[in-house]
């Protein structure tokens, strides 16, 4: 049974014995029910979120999170362009434990309708390059994982052959993804701090100067050294804007280029049908079993004739004319979320499109359900963008929208700005000759 917003609540007062609780209500998107969360009003005007886990996995998941946000002490938080929960405290609930961290405001926009262009988009690749590129002390001075490429590949491939093993995973799909691992190139990356898999939903979004820019991230649990391709998993998810993401992460980063990321991304997204299908046979349960069954077989008539690895990537070059081709910010994102607490596994599925989705009615359920489990395209074929521009801080959103007046001495500044651009991005292509 759920706890109620009010017994949250007093987990505050015992969590921070010298405040009071003077308003609290429920924080919750309605999906899949694995935290219970309230937003809690503290008699010195902060705003506090409250969190239990509802089952074993989620109390695991927690204390992760707990671990994580230690680690993440002041001067870590100085080299991120954005905020994360700071934890304030913990109590005692019943056999578990409640987990109070400070409210960050924004709003959280789905995947799926993240839009193209500079903006969102584009502050989300910078969000990202930003987390990628923190010492990995960070994370080995607090116990966090640490695993090597090669370890990785590793449990990738573990994971292909526990889903043979069910004897339920179409062979187009299991040849597609053996091809993929036993690809060295693929696997050619350095490992950075990452979050293990954060998703579209963990980003929150305020308006700077009109243009939605990441000012927080959630979902701190798989805090990390690893695999950054894994973060970048969710824009299989993201159509419109996955190839102003990628492109805004590429140009934001000053690590060691990557022309694979895309690719492994793409085989990881494609891997959590997998996983879906290995936890359903592993706890028991045919209905899980069903639906990863159903989104494979759609994904392999998907994939059919496909590789997983492209062409040769493309340069550095490529991912600067993206963005420079990329038109000025749209209008504010609405608020489609709230800050929340858990991942449905439901959004495993989102990213495979119906062929039949602009005939079906919205207003039909089987025709929803259909849409769920047919296949258009993927939409999100990798763009391979290999290298990368020295960046020392990720840009936000407010850098790349045109001011509405502008001054001489404005322009005197961006010209100085535009050639000290250039010498930078000259030095690194004799770089990159060299």
């Amino acid at each position: 049974m759920a706890r109620s917003p009010l017994t949250l609540a007093a987990s505050v007062t015992s969590a921070l014995p010298r405040v009071g609780v003077v308003g609290v209500g429920a924080l919750t998107e309605g999906v899949s029910g694995r935290y219970d969360s309230a937003v809690a009003e503290l008699d010195d005007g902060r705003r506090v979120v409250v969190r239990a886990p509802a089952d074993a996995t989620a109390r695991t998941e927690l204390a992760a999170e707990v671990r994580a946000l230690r680690a993440l002490t002041p001067g870590v938080r100085g080299l991120l362009p954005f905020r994360a929960p700071e934890l304030l405290g913990e109590a005692g609930l019943g056999d578990t434990r409640a987990v109070v961290v400070d409210f960050l405001p924004g709003y959280r926009v789905d995947p799926a309708h993240l839009p193209a262009g500079r903006g969102a988009a584009t502050s989300v690749g910078a969000a990202l390059s930003a987390l990628h590129a923190l010492p990995l002390s960070i994370v080995r001075t607090e116990g966090l994982p640490v695993r090597t490429p090669a370890q990785v590949r590793t449990d990738a491939s573990r994971l292909l052959d526990r889903a043979l093993a069910t004897k339920r995973l179409p062979v187009e799909l299991a040849t597609r993804w053996r091809r993929a691992l036993d690809t060295d190139e693929l696997w050619r990356f350095e490992a950075a701090v990452v979050l293990g898999g954060a998703g579209g939903a963990s980003f929150l979004f305020e308006d700077v100067d009109g243009a939605p820019t990441v000012t927080g991230l959630l979902d701190w649990h798989g805090l990390s050294v690893g695999d950054p391709a894994t973060d970048l998993q969710w824009l299989a998810s993201a159509p419109a804007a996955a190839d102003d993401v990628y492109a805004a992460y590429v140009a934001s980063s000053g690590r060691a280029p990557d022309g694979r990321a895309r690719e492994r991304a793409r085989l990881y997204a494609e891997l959590e049908f997998a996983s879906w299908l290995v936890h359903g046979h592993e706890t028991g349960r045919a209905d899980v079993i069903d639906d990863a069954v159903a989104l494979l077989d759609t994904l392999a008539v998907g994939v059919a004739g496909e590789d997983i690895m492209t062409d040769a990537p493309l340069g550095v070059d490529d991912a600067i004319a993206l963005l420079d081709g990329l038109p000025e910010a749209s209008g504010p994102v609405a608020d489609t979320s709230m800050h929340t607490d858990a991942y449905d596994p439901e959004e495993l599925s989102l990213w495979v499109t119906s062929d039949d989705a602009d005939e079906t009615d919205p207003s039909d359920p089987a025709a929803q359900d259909t849409a769920e489990i047919a296949v258009e395209d993927l939409a999100t074929s990798p763009i391979d963008l290999a290298e990368v521009r020295e960046a020392k801080q990720a840009p936000t959103a407010a850098s790349v929208v045109r001011p509405a007046a502008r001054s001489h001495d404005d322009d005197r500044d961006e010209d100085a700005a535009t050639e000290a651009e250039r010498a930078s991005e000259a030095a690194l292509r004799r770089w990159l000759a060299e």
